[in-house]
């Protein structure tokens, strides 16, 4: 008898629909063939089905039965085809009234158990399955709440194969999974409170996270800058329900998720170590999974010690910085992964850490100190928006009593600032200023004849790129929204300015 299911394959974060048709033939010798280019994983799917089934109390055909993976062209890899396929055999062998389910996707591993385990990756298969046509959805219970977040799907979990098969012999009665309880709460570490002086640094953080800017902060050991850049996420604006998502799926198809609580609220904030690989940064691999760009997609991602970082690594930034996604191509297909982050950076001005310290001299040499900083391509020092330096507090800034701004109040403004892009962007697919392109900067960020005069002999001392002249515009406009200003007054242009003089203190 012939059957039907459906199952699901990623392409990134796209999913490919997979029909699998099994017959279950009456003649022939007992023999299980699975056609359609299967992975290892699927063609060791015949042993655990056998065994599954027993292990269950249900029955395994002994008869020859053929499954065929449509589209035949398609390589398919990952053991969550094990659901669909177990459920086409019991079909095949005539266990339900409708042998094709044509408006269902099972998603999930098979146990020798019959368990039915959970697999990486749910959520953006569940959700091109809604794009799809598909309007029910059955998987793990562990993988439940995460695919209950799926607008427009009805989702059902199951624990064990026995357990499906009664509900979908009508034996047994299931409710499906609502999504109360999928919030996972924001958690808070650190307070700008908590941070002593540096006002202007505090500043610069606040212009970032208002606008989603790049930073770079640059001082000797010690001055705070991994503490300003670890309190960032208590600043940062909440992510709506279509960002969540985003970044929730990402960490899905990393198996980066914790079972129930599935929903992402809490920007990212992801900080690797300086010795990191090509793929650990941007993604790759055999079967492409996503790098820390995409996994600090829509929030920060914090390379401390910048120039301690392999070169190559750090150019493979420049590309996803500009186009706010990073598509990795292989032999079986083109992945594409979301990469919009907000590049917060620190590093030293030199090898020993004291080039400028006001207290303690530098012991390097010119050679050793431009050997450092040239660790660091100008393209990406063009791509980082502010450049702001952190020098070493004085005993009597450490030791004066009293607390600092907290983050609460600084991110109150910076959600106003946001408010204001959002309301700007509202026919546009932007997010913050930052994400503007040429057309939107044209309209939105004119300049007084007086702001115009004052651009102009900035450019002609630091003689700046085009792409510098862009991205200062996109942070006056921050500031300006910081201020409550539809207009970018020349205090705010010469405030963007400032931010630009690093570059030529440390890197000419």
């Amino acid at each position: 008898m012939l059957a039907k299911t459906f199952g699901i394959c990623l392409r990134g974060l796209e999913g490919i629909l997979i029909e699998i048709e099994v017959d279950v033939l009456s003649r022939g010798l007992p023999r299980f063939d699975i056609v359609g280019l299967p992975d290892t994983s699927l063609r060791e799917a015949k042993d655990r089905m056998r065994l599954s089934f027993e292990n269950s109390g249900l029955s395994f055909p002994r008869h020859h039965i053929v499954a065929n993976l449509a589209p035949a062209n398609l390589k398919k890899e990952g053991p969550g085809l094990d659901l669909p396929l177990a459920v086409a055999i019991m079909a095949g062998q005539g266990a339900f009234s409708n042998p094709f389910f044509e408006d269902t996707i099972f998603i999930g591993e098979i146990g020798l158990d019959g368990r039915i385990r959970e697999v990486q990756g749910v959520l953006p298969m569940v959700i091109s399955a809604r794009k799809l046509g598909i309007k029910k959805a059955i998987v793990p219970v562990g993988n439940g709440p995460e695919a209950a977040l799926v607008e427009d799907m009805s989702v059902f979990s199951f624990h064990s194969l026995g357990d499906l098969a009664g509900y979908l012999s009508g034996e047994e009665n299931a409710a499906p999974i609502s999504t109360h309880q999928c919030i996972k709460p924001l958690e808070v570490n650190h307070d700008y409170s908590e941070v002593k002086g540096q006002q202007s640094a505090k500043r610069a953080m606040e212009i970032a996270a208002a606008g989603g800017h790049n930073l770079l902060l640059v001082g000797s050991p010690g001055s705070g800058k991994t503490m300003l850049a670890k309190c960032m996420p208590t600043i940062l604006p909440h992510m709506n329900m279509q960002e969540s998502l985003e970044v929730t799926q990402i960490y899905s198809i990393s198996g980066q998720l914790q079972s129930f609580e599935q929903l992402i609220k809490q920007r990212p904030f992801r900080s690797p170590h300086h010795s990191i690989s090509n793929a650990g940064l941007v993604g790759g691999g055999r079967n492409p999974q996503p790098g820390e760009i995409s996994l600090a997609h829509n929030g920060v991602l914090f390379l401390d010690e910048l120039p301690e970082f392999r070169k190559e690594v750090l150019e493979l930034m420049r590309q996803p910085m500009e186009d706010g996604q990073l598509t990795i191509a292989r032999a079986i297909g083109s992945f594409s992964f979301p990469s919009r982050f907000m590049l917060l950076a620190a590093m030293n001005p030199c090898p020993c850490g004291y080039y400028g310290d006001l207290q303690r001299p530098c012991t390097c040499s010119a050679l050793s100190i431009q050997k450092y900083r040239n660790r660091i391509s100008g393209p990406l020092l063009d791509r980082i928006d502010l450049h702001v330096d952190v020098p070493r507090l004085s005993y009597r800034e450490m030791v004066e009593p009293g607390r600092s701004e907290s983050s609460y109040l600084i991110r109150t403004r910076v959600e106003n600032a946001r408010e204001r892009q959002r309301v700007r962007f509202k026919t546009y697919a932007l997010l913050n200023n930052a994400a503007m392109q040429s057309k939107q900067i044209k309209l939105f960020c004119t300049l007084s004849p007086e702001s115009q005069a004052l651009l102009n002999l900035a450019f002609r001392k630091q003689k700046w790129s085009a792409r510098a002249y862009d991205r200062i515009l996109k942070v006056s406009r921050t500031i300006a929204d910081l201020a409550e200003a539809d207009e970018i007054l020349p205090a705010h242009l010469a405030e963007a300015i400032g931010y630009r003089g690093l570059d030529q203190k440390y890197f000419t």
